[in-house]
């Protein structure tokens, strides 16, 4: 046994401490019983789990929009004894949700928002808005919420009745598919004082993954040109045109990408381009996203796309500005966490898919012409982190700050359709269904247990620490991508929204009259095409 004064031992306690060691300590046995607690508790939850994935599918809201789902989450939450800081970091629908106390903090998050245009009929294997034109979860974000509250009641009970010491956090990633809040929540310090971060996301496999897979880092800027009208006939010599300016830049961009990285992905759309063709644009902009894979490597990106505008403002003697609508760190996850939580997912296993689910899944694989595979029915095998050298890039998301300031994993849970397109109407078909709320509940079982984990065993927690320090930011340090003067752009999808919520509130989900979705919307399950 190794001999230690006292005061040496306090100063050791507190370094384990303010390292988010965990104040109770299981055995190995005593886990296993804890997580068959947890795990039974998060089954006994499977119709709130079902009402509340179907509840905010029917709000289908888009990005910083997400009114109805946010004060709905936080009703229930504050009912079950959190504690709620609404309006963080300036964002009216983001929120925070705290109970417990102590070390370590354990934190949950994952996403709320939906996708424009992508309105369906759930249960639906073709193309059938609930509303047409409006806003739908055309990515499954309905139903990250639903696993993380699930799992943390259970883990909640379970401490209560264990004495078990820390805090369970609970936090939205508000329009996320604009990648444009995380940064400010990190920026505003709300993980300073977390331990380990558990993000859930919606897919169609059960797994992990640690490292970086496949995300690239992106910084979202609008570029603003300004110039001067003028009669675009009568005296079209006096104007100064700032959608030539947008058109000049976008010219630009696309000879420049010719020798850029291959692993850069820049693409754009035209925001405003004047009112009328016969007025020369005093105003217009674009909007585009720079992604890369590293920090140096997205702002020389960023920078090459300043040199554009201004390229394109000295052609056309008008003046240009920007706006960062968001910012997203490329990923990189926990090794031991991920290793951990692997080990729970195995425990919980796929869910058992009906007849009736896999006809759901290959009708609509059918519909868009995809190879009709039907559901996975085996887990995911752990992706490690592919030869840096070797990686092209991809898609991003904001949880990548995140990951940077907090170990962090990553769970994607079995709760959608393999070999759809995404961000598209056929990724909401199966999003308020029993194939949702299968995976829901699978995804709710291993959260609850790697909470478990991280709650009562001092040896992960120092694990997941070194990892943390000695591997993933040894070499490599956060700096955040937003300038000081940079603000939550809270009026995105504002007027989207103002069109269609009025028609889509004669759609939000009644539990009290019906007992799923399904049945208030009258769809048989499934309702596949008739043959022509």
């Amino acid at each position: 046994m190794l001999n230690i004064n006292k005061k040496a031992g306090l100063v050791l306690l507190g370094l384990f401490f303010s390292h988010g060691i965990s104040a109770t300590t299981y055995t190995d046995a005593q886990r296993e019983t804890a997580k068959e607690q947890v795990a039974a508790a998060v089954d006994k939850q499977a119709k709130l789990a079902q009402v509340m994935n179907d509840m905010i599918f029917s709000f289908a809201e888009l990005g910083f929009q997400e009114i109805e789902t946010s004060a709905y989450l936080t009703k229930h939450l504050a009912e079950q004894g959190f504690k709620i800081e609404q309006g963080i970091a300036g964002i009216p629908t983001a929120w925070v949700a705290t109970w417990g106390s102590g070390k370590p903090v354990i934190a949950l998050g994952t996403d709320l928002d939906g996708i424009p245009k992508a309105s369906q009929k759930p249960g639906v294997a073709y193309h059938e808005p609930i509303v047409e034109g409006a806003p739908g979860h055309g990515e499954g974000h309905n139903s990250g919420q639903v696993v993380n509250i699930i799992a943390a009641m259970a883990l909640k009970e379970y401490m209560s009745e264990n004495n078990i010491e820390g805090t369970i956090m609970l936090w939205p990633g508000v329009a996320e598919e604009q990648l444009a809040t995380k940064a400010y929540y990190v920026r505003e310090g709300y993980f300073d004082d977390v331990d380990a971060v558990l993000y859930s996301h919606v897919g169609n496999r059960f797994g992990t993954f640690y490292g970086n897979p496949f995300f690239s880092g992106m910084v979202s800027i609008q570029y603003n040109f300004y110039g001067e009208s003028a009669h675009s006939a009568g005296a079209p010599w006096r104007g100064k045109s700032a959608l030539d300016a947008v058109e000049l830049m976008s010219v630009g961009m696309n000879y420049r990408r010719e020798h850029l990285r291959l692993a850069q992905r820049t693409h754009s759309v035209v925001v405003d381009g004047g009112d009328q063709p016969n007025v020369v644009p005093s105003k217009a902009t674009s909007w585009y996203y720079f992604r890369e894979l590293d920090y140096p490597h997205v702002k020389a990106l960023w920078e090459v796309g300043n040199q554009m505008a201004e390229g394109a403002a000295l052609m056309t003697d008008t003046r240009w500005d920007s706006t960062v609508m968001g910012t997203a760190w490329p990923g990189h996850y926990n090794k031991p966490m991920a290793m951990r939580a692997f080990e729970n997912i195995q425990k919980v296993g796929m869910p058992e898919w009906s007849e009736e689910d896999i006809l759901l899944a290959k009708s609509v694989q059918k519909e868009i012409g995809a190879e009709e595979i039907g559901l996975a029915d085996t887990l995911m095998p752990v992706i490690a982190p592919p030869d840096p050298k070797k990686m092209t890039g991809g898609g991003s998301d904001d949880m990548g700050d995140i990951s940077w300031v907090v170990p962090s994993m990553w769970l994607s849970y079995p709760s959608n359709i393999p070999n759809l397109p995404g961000h598209h109407w056929s990724n909401a078909v199966a999003m308020a269904t029993p194939i949702a709320h299968k995976g829901i509940i699978a995804g709710a079982k291993a959260h609850a247990m790697t909470m478990i984990d991280l709650f009562t065993d001092p040896a992960l927690m120092a694990e997941v620490n070194d990892y943390f320090e000695n591997v993933q930011t040894k070499d490599m340090k956060y700096q955040s991508f937003l300038r000081d003067t940079d603000k939550p752009q809270i009026h995105l999808n504002k007027e989207i929204m103002s069109e269609f919520r009025e028609k889509m509130k004669p759609f939000y989900y009644d539990p009290e009259k019906y007992d799923t979705y399904l049945e208030q919307l009258g769809v048989t399950y499934p309702t596949l095409k008739t043959q022509e």
